[in-house]
């Protein structure tokens, strides 16, 4: 649309005001400005003004007044974030995962997690740009650093969560054009002792919230731009609006929290151009296909690279490797299997090991111990065993008879596996599992190859046809037990100690395809057969890309709550009903808490209810068209726009959490803390509309900065849960937190 042409439409609309102040940069349709007096103007605001000395020079105030609220919150920010950020100098709750996973980058050893990799890489290459050499084992908390430079990587993460009140600061004023309503979001922030905590130590939360943030400021600025479609700026914030959401999917997958409200915007934002019938046809489908190239094209080949960067930077073998495919495995250096020579097709006579591919699920072990007396069958333990060993070994051995020619095992043949250490045949029969009930009981039976029909196994390749033959490494195998017509099945569950804690392997009724009941072959040995180098079956990326978001999905699917461990609730997190430990129990430790402000929490809390009666109330009388002075109107567009999308941005990050079965922390709400914070300007808002229905004089900041007293107050009670405490407990005379136990649950 023309400049000109968009002016003569938002003219005949009726609301003249933001084109009186803002001629170059007008709001877009859902973020209305409060008023004339209290938005930050801009160099365009002074050159489109009357041009009377008097207003030039209100103007200069009013952008000198932003630029020192702006200079205040980022000095208060990077100040209470900063301060004793080495202390405690040991190991702080995940600090023993999170710093662990950047010493693997530094040490470009290969490991898993059930994250996306961009968190730990930044943490990572903090630490390596400010001199952490990568040796630090990070065992378990407490563990003290000693002369291990790592203040580095919590001085990256402080930094970033330096950033989010500033970043709260510059949404608000966007959505509201008032420094009053951005200086209370900002200072939620500032003083939120909860905040500060999680933002000091080596975690993935304040890297996720640093891009959730970002990515919602270049998606207000990007609606500012509404007027000037297709400049340079308006290509910016679209593509830093994108680049944003790929970095905190990148960091966790509730990054896609924010993409979906981000994707929300944009389908309002397109029906909005639908309607505009000023436009043709194919200017909306120029509009649309910029948003294809900024919002998914764009993110998803950063996304990508992101990938292909770790795994060009994790080329060596670690403690990773278990979890991912035998194939997989063949890419890293110091694995059995890269660079490694073997036939390349499963044939008769041949040794070979069968790995499980459901995460953990080990490789098919046997040993001499038997089952013990009342489980099952008492024969010779089947398990799955997470580590390589002698015991994994296996012939394959023809129906009946042997054949001295190494014919090729084909998808249908009848197999016998026949353990090589023992020298028993893999066996099943109709007792139960000793864990899972509901299975068959596998174990190893008759003494040199020579046992009954319960031994025999039909081969299937998943995917496959009779007839097809079975690669080793890449081929997805299922045994099917003859007699019973069950499958062979790695369950995940730990043995007792008379199984030596292996996993439990059964033979399953439930004959659908799941990882648990497929297998590959990886070492594979017969000296009859030419050998290939694997080399040749190496996953190419986009397998291997495919491969690893399948084992994370699974990893996380699979944090259930353990048995007498303490699993935080969704409907605990937004009434502060308990915080999470950080460091040191008793009175001669160092201790940090977890906790939010009590006092900002509840004041959040109560604003949501407060929020949904002042937008009844404006929308009935907008509704009925109530005489309301132009004030009153744009007060009630930034309670209705600028409020509902910051409640839409609260609820998409904390209503999933209830459908969720994983285990859940209390440190999970804090993405959508940080909207209910920013949700606290409508207190301004509120304040306003109340003095404007009164008097026009009243004094209208009252509210606003009396808030911010209580901010600051509860900051002043709270702050030795964020930089440390020593002495006495709480509920112990003499504690520096003494009578601020103001809830049970908490447990400082």
């Amino acid at each position: 649309m023309a400049k000109g042409e968009s002016i003569t439409q938002w003219n005949k609309s009726g609301d003249t005001s933001t084109l009186r102040n803002r001629k170059s940069f007008p709001t877009s349709a859902p973020n209305t400005p409060v008023s004339k007096g209290q938005s930050c103007p801009t160099g365009n605001d002074a050159q489109s003004s009357n041009g009377t000395s008097a207003q030039f020079s209100s103007r200069l105030s009013d952008r000198h007044m932003c630029t020192v609220l702006l200079v205040l919150v980022v000095g208060l920010s990077f100040s209470t974030r900063l301060y004793k950020i080495t202390e405690p100098p040991h190991v702080c709750w995940d600090e023993t995962h999170f710093g662990k996973m950047g010493s693997y980058y530094i040490n470009r050893t290969f490991f898993f997690d059930v994250h996306p990799p961009l968190g730990k890489m930044l943490i990572g290459l903090a630490g390596y740009m400010t001199g952490y050499d990568g040796t630090f084992p990070f065992m378990k908390p407490g563990d003290k650093y000693e002369h291990h430079n790592y203040w580095g990587m919590r001085g990256f993460c402080a930094v970033l969560g330096s950033l989010l009140p500033i970043f709260a600061y510059l949404i608000v004023l966007e959505l509201s054009r008032s420094e009053t309503a951005a200086l209370i979001a900002a200072s939620l922030l500032i003083f939120d002792t909860g905040c500060i905590t999680i933002s000091q130590y080596i975690l993935l939360d304040p890297i996720l919230m640093f891009f959730i943030m970002a990515a919602v400021l270049s998606m207000v600025k990007f609606n500012q731009q509404v007027y000037r479609p297709f400049s340079a700026s308006w290509w910016l914030w679209l593509v830093l609006t994108g680049v944003n959401l790929a970095g905190a999917l990148g960091v966790k997958f509730v990054g896609l929290f924010v993409i979906l409200l981000v994707g929300l915007n944009t389908v309002w934002d397109l029906w909005r151009l639908l309607g505009d019938l000023s436009l043709s046809l194919v200017d909306i489908a120029k509009h649309f296909l910029a948003r294809v190239v900024g919002l998914i094209l764009f993110p998803l080949f950063f996304y990508v690279t992101v990938f292909a960067i770790h795994f060009v930077v994790l080329n060596k073998s670690g403690p990773g490797d278990g979890f991912f495919s035998s194939a997989f495995q063949s890419r890293l250096i110091g694995n059995n299997l890269h660079n490694a020579s073997m036939p390349e097709y499963l044939a008769y006579g041949s040794t070979i090991t069968v790995k499980n591919l459901r995460i953990a699920g080990g490789y098919l072990h046997s040993h001499w111990h038997l089952y013990p007396e009342g489980v099952g069958a008492r024969q010779q333990q089947v398990t799955a065993y997470l580590h390589k060993d002698y015991n994994n070994l296996w012939l394959v051995h023809r129906q009946n008879t042997q054949s001295p020619t190494p014919d090729l095992v084909r998808h249908g043949d009848i197999i016998r596996l026949e353990h090589k250490e023992t020298t028993r045949n893999l066996h099943s029969h109709l007792h139960e599992a000793p864990l899972t009930k509901k299975h068959f009981q596998v174990t190893g039976y008759g003494n040199n190859g020579t046992g009954d029909a319960n031994d025999l196994w039909q081969v299937e390749v998943c995917g496959g046809q009779k007839g097809d033959l079975v690669k080793v490494l890449r081929s997805k195998v299922r045994f099917l037990h003859r007699a019973t017509g069950c499958v062979l099945y790695s369950s995940g569950k730990t043995l007792p100690k008379w199984g030596w804690e292996q996993v439990e392997v059964t033979c399953s009724p439930y004959l659908k395809e799941t990882p648990s009941s497929q297998w590959n072959i990886e070492d594979h040995i017969n000296p009859k057969l030419p050998n290939i180098s694997l080399s040749v079956l190496k996953p190419h990326f986009l397998e291997i890309l495919l491969e690893s978001h399948i084992v994370m999905i699974r990893g996380n699917s699979g944090l259930k709550p353990k048995d007498n461990e303490m699993n935080s609730k969704p409907w605990h997190w937004p009434i502060n009903y308990q915080g999470l430990r950080f460091s040191g129990v008793n009175e001669t430790e160092y201790r940090v808490y977890l906790l939010g402000n009590p006092v900002l929490w509840w004041m959040n809390l109560a604003s949501l209810g407060l929020y949904l009666i002042m937008v009844a109330v404006a929308s009935v009388a907008l509704q009925r068209g109530f005489s309301l002075s132009q004030k009153r109107k744009e007060h009630s567009h930034v309670l209705m726009r600028g409020g509902g999308l910051l409640l839409l941005g609260w609820l998409l990050h904390y209503a999933p959490f209830y459908t969720m079965g994983r285990v859940l922390y209390y440190h999970h709400y804090f993405p959508a803390m940080l909207f209910s914070s920013m949700f606290l300007m409508i207190i301004n808002v509120i304040f306003n509309l109340i003095f404007l229905c009164c008097s026009q004089k009243a004094p209208q900041n009252i509210g606003p900065l009396a808030s911010i007293c209580f901010f600051d107050f509860g900051f002043y009670l709270f702050h030795p849960l964020s930089y440390g405490m020593t002495g006495p407990l709480a509920h112990e005379p003499g504690s520096s937190m003494a009578g601020l136990k103001w809830m049970d649950s908490w447990e400082f």
